[in-house]
């Protein structure tokens, strides 16, 4: 399952992007928002994302800085920048510093988010294609007890990261 996280201090904006998630990912997309960067931060530390959408200009902390901490503590994370701003220092600090795939513009073109969000994903879906080392017996074996008995590996967890028995 496609897991996303969004990160913006408006309510508003936050909603609006679940919806051109769901147009663009219909079926199989988890996803959670977050209007303070310092929540999505420590929940990116307990959980995996395959991307995350952050909003440029936040009060606590700027959309530039969280996606640097995100790309230090997630690297496979796709991250995508949202702001109003055009001002290109904020796009190459961006790039430079977070490693951002894309900006979007506010307010955005739903075809172009859309089409932006996809694009992300299949970018993730080849960095891991590549990073593909072949499997140990172990991992083989696990393989072929989940097949037999699919869930019979899978740990659930809580929140704040404990196991679910």
């Amino acid at each position: 399952m496609t897991r996303i996280l969004l990160v913006d201090d408006d309510p508003n904006i936050l909603r609006a992007l679940q919806r051109e998630i769901r147009l663009s990912l219909p079926g199989g997309v988890e996803t959670e928002t977050y209007t303070n960067p310092f929540d999505a931060l420590n929940r990116i530390c307990v959980r995996d994302f395959d991307l995350v959408i952050s909003d440029f200009t936040m009060p606590e902390l700027s959309g530039v800085d969280l996606l640097q901490a995100l790309k230090d503590v997630a690297p496979n994370t796709i991250r995508i920048m949202l702001t109003a701003s055009t001002d290109i220092h904020t796009a190459i600090d961006a790039i430079n510093q977070a490693q951002v795939f894309r900006f979007v513009q506010k307010p955005w073109l739903p075809a172009d988010l859309q089409d932006t969000i996809r694009q992300a994903l299949a970018h993730r879906a080849e960095q891991l294609a590549q990073t593909v080392q072949p499997l140990s017996p172990q991992e083989q074996e696990a393989q072929r007890l989940e097949a037999e008995e699919p869930g019979l590996l899978r740990v659930r967890r809580t929140d704040d990261g404990s196991v679910i028995l």
